[in-house]
């Protein structure tokens, strides 16, 4: 069995991103242990529209309508599992964790996973990552990942970088951290925004052995 993966949606721009990732993983079959932070959940509203209650959360303010996903969507068996059919094929569900939860089991590192992604990583988080510093849930799963050697990755989406910040990906790198930008390329042949951020979340899936068909590889 696949072990789960953390998400931690702290307040970078780039929410696109995260919201992606989390659709992907969940139609992967991957179990996600989610936590957002409250700028996280402010730049949700102001680049999606998606008002996200942190106190009393609905996976479904992060998810499209049944109605609006394609026919051939791996999301529609998340819904149809999460409706308590478990003879559909496998999806992976969402397990939520409030930013203040420090009892969460991913605050431990005897709970295991298959690593865990920070999308979008402000740089304020990066910092509590570079540094230890705990201040909240979504940093100490991280600072957890990096002490149990587990894959920890951070995606910043910050322009331009100060020195401070350099440096600190720097730091957090040589922790072990896996510092992968929001970059979007355009080799691939992108003719729309969503190929962009596929682009980008294709990048997080290998990463984290995740498959997919987001964008065509080099050569094909």
């Amino acid at each position: 069995m696949n072990r789960p993966i953390v998400l931690g949606i702290t307040g970078a721009s780039g929410a696109p991103y995260a919201v992606r990732l989390l659709e992907v993983l969940l139609g992967a079959g991957r179990d996600v242990h989610l936590s957002i932070s409250t700028a996280g959940a402010a730049v949700l509203k102001q680049e999606l529209g998606l008002e996200v209650d942190l106190n009393n959360f609905e996976v479904a303010a992060l998810l499209p309508p049944e109605e609006s996903l394609p026919d051939d969507s791996p999301l529609h068996r998340y819904r149809v599992r999460v409706a308590g059919h478990e003879t559909a094929p496998i999806a992976g569900l969402v397990h939520y964790h409030h930013q203040f939860d420090l009892m969460a089991p991913i605050a431990s590192g005897s709970f295991l996973t298959a690593g865990m992604v920070i999308c979008p990583c402000s740089g304020g988080t990066l910092s509590a990552v570079a540094h230890a510093a705990s201040g909240n849930l979504i940093q100490r799963a991280a600072d957890v990942h990096l002490k149990e050697r587990r894959k920890l990755i951070v995606v910043p989406r910050e322009t331009p970088l100060s020195l401070v910040q350099i440096d600190n990906l720097r730091r957090a790198s040589e922790a072990g951290a896996i510092v992968l930008p929001a970059s979007p390329g355009f080799y691939h042949g992108a003719d729309s925004l969503a190929d962009l951020v596929d682009f980008v979340v294709a990048r997080i899936c290998d990463q984290l052995d995740v498959e997919h068909r987001l964008t065509r590889r080099w050569g094909e």
